[in-house]
């Protein structure tokens, strides 16, 4: 028997970026983007300007989930800021790249890679 677990999120800090993981879908239906929209609205309002999406455990999205996610993405890049992706997997890594989220969003295998990708270059590479 299958089951769908409705949309669980966790957050936390790593610095001056917050991760949000989700865990099952992110679908009209039930509430689950109304859930996703005011916890990424609080966020932008508290002032977070760099967000990390841990997509892992994200079972399914739908139109409504993609919209609420490239709207924060536009808000939080007209603040200064920028939305990043861990790793997006099954029927969520599907509609991801039918849509190319994943050309305009940079995406990363591991949580290091990405929280890394949030640091100026400068800092990342040493100059020769």
């Amino acid at each position: 028997m299958y089951c769908v677990v409705a949309l669980q999120i966790s957050i936390r800090e790593s610095g001056d970026i917050t991760v949000l993981d989700l865990q099952g879908r992110a679908t009209i239906s039930d509430g689950e983007c109304d859930l996703l929209r005011v916890k990424l609205e609080e966020l932008l309002a508290n002032g977070v300007r760099k967000v990390l999406l841990n997509l892992g455990a994200l079972t399914h999205v739908d139109s409504s989930g993609f919209s609420i996610i490239v709207k924060v993405c536009i808000s939080l890049r007209d603040q200064g800021g920028d939305l990043r992706f861990i790793r997006p997997r099954g029927r969520a890594l599907v509609a991801f790249n039918v849509l190319r989220l994943l050309d305009l969003i940079p995406t990363f295998d591991n949580e290091n890679e990405a929280l890394a990708s949030f640091r100026p270059r400068s800092y990342a590479t040493s100059s020769s």
